[in-house]
């Protein structure tokens, strides 16, 4: 069994802030005997608009900021999942990336955002270039399997699908759900959805205030929130048991009878679809 924090909170533009704050927050979750915490997509800096300031912002996964993270999940003996704004050699765009840095203090697993935010009126592919589809990587912590997917990669269900396939039992989704009309339905409703329709434990940390729309959680695989919070900064912790996803999977063998897989499409075939269904 692993004991999980999400952590909520609202990072601001200035990264030594965030910082301090996600040092508040890892201090907390491992004084509650967590062995993972996960924080916020953007973690290391938001502002309300996407402008160049993302892209003044941005480090490479060898800089300052990462380093204070691996420092911190040495420090308190914890694994720490957080979303950064990586450098890229392109310069004028950046990645969004979720790292987990176990407690050794070593990057395992990272994860660059495959769907950008380019809906409900918000561009993030004017500064930010998706990541490559590639095998995803997983990582485990006290035997449990953790696979990672950010915010806008939630309406996408084979993004969660292609992690449970490659194994994982329990989905780590950072975020910046921004708020607006039924936005926070959507999210509490995804939230779940994903978690019954693959049967694993889904371990969602949103930012609040300004920039994003709160309600982080922790669901078990029957749908089930174990503990969330509201619109203020804090954290929600739960316990992820294995043996509730084998007696889960036991009742509801959704994996096992699936008849579809999940296949990667082209550019060209996306469009094609596009203009039949137009």
């Amino acid at each position: 069994m692993v004991v999980c924090s999400v952590a909520q909170f609202a990072p601001g533009d200035d990264k030594s802030v965030n910082l301090s704050t996600i040092g508040r927050l890892v201090a907390q979750a491992a004084a509650q005997g967590s062995a993972l915490v996960v924080f916020p997509e953007y973690s290391m800096f938001t502002v309300p608009v996407m402008d160049e300031r993302f892209l003044e912002s941005a480090e490479h996964v060898d800089g300052q900021f990462v380093a204070q993270l691996k420092e911190l999940a040495r420090a308190h003996a914890i694994a720490i999942v957080c979303g950064i704004n990586e450098a890229t050699d392109e310069g004028s765009r950046i990645h969004n990336t979720l790292l987990a840095v176990d407690t050794h203090g070593e990057v395992v697993a990272a994860y660059r955002k495959l769907h950008l935010y380019d809906a409900f009126g918000y561009t993030e592919s004017s500064l930010v270039s998706p990541g490559p589809v590639e095998p995803p990587q997983t990582f485990t912590v006290e035997g449990l399997r953790f696979g990672m997917q950010t915010c806008y990669d939630l309406r996408f269900p084979e993004v969660t699908r292609r992690l449970v396939d490659a194994g994982v039992d329990a989905v780590l989704m950072p975020a910046e759900w921004v708020p607006g009309p039924l936005k926070e339905d959507h999210w509490t409703t995804l939230l779940r959805a994903r978690a019954i329709e693959n049967t694993v434990y889904l371990a969602a940390a949103d930012q609040c205030g300004r920039s994003g729309a709160g309600n982080s959680m922790i669901v078990d695989p029957m749908g089930v929130v174990l503990a969330s919070l509201g619109e203020e900064d804090g954290l929600a912790t739960a316990t992820l048991d294995p043996s509730r996803i084998a007696r889960v999977r036991e009742k509801n063998p959704a994996i096992r009878l699936r008849r579809f897989s999940v296949v990667e499409t082209s550019a060209q075939q996306r469009s094609d679809a596009v203009t039949e269904f137009a």
